[in-house]
């Protein structure tokens, strides 16, 4: 159902693919950036974007099992994070890479922004998913 490619022929990524490709037909999911909240709407770890990002999975996963999905069926994220540091990027990465979303590994953009949409917030990530399963009728 998901198929991906490290190309040959670039430098090998680290921990994501540089494609990935669904079958037609597949049932897919875009979900709105996940963000470093808790159900209560209180931001979770402030000024830690390393504990922001770990909410900013659990949220995720949230989002992907309401629709019947789940982290090992993620193709594609956009991954923001409010800094200009690429040590602090890598350190979001490495909760990224630990998650589970990597196993794929899913195809992946890591950016670092200047401001995201809720004050304090450092983190957020946008994921495109399968939908295992049957359709919906």
């Amino acid at each position: 159902m998901i198929q991906r490619v490290t190309v040959p022929s670039l430098f090998p990524p680290p921990a994501y693919s540089h494609a990935s490709v669904v079958e037609a037909g597949t049932r897919l999911a875009f979900l709105a950036g996940s963000v470093p909240l808790d159900a209560d709407g209180r931001l979770a770890g402030e000024g830690d974007p390393v504990r922001q990002s770990r909410q900013v999975i659990a949220n995720l996963g949230e989002q992907l099992r309401a629709v019947g999905s789940g982290l090992e069926h993620v193709v594609a994220t956009d991954v923001y994070v409010v800094s200009a540091d690429p040590a602090v990027l890598s350190a979001v990465w490495d909760v990224v890479e630990a998650s589970g979303l990597s196993a794929g590994p899913h195809s992946s953009t890591l950016v670092g922004v200047a401001c995201l949409g809720y004050p304090g917030q450092l983190v957020e990530i946008t994921a495109t998913a399968v939908v295992p399963g049957p359709a919906a009728s």
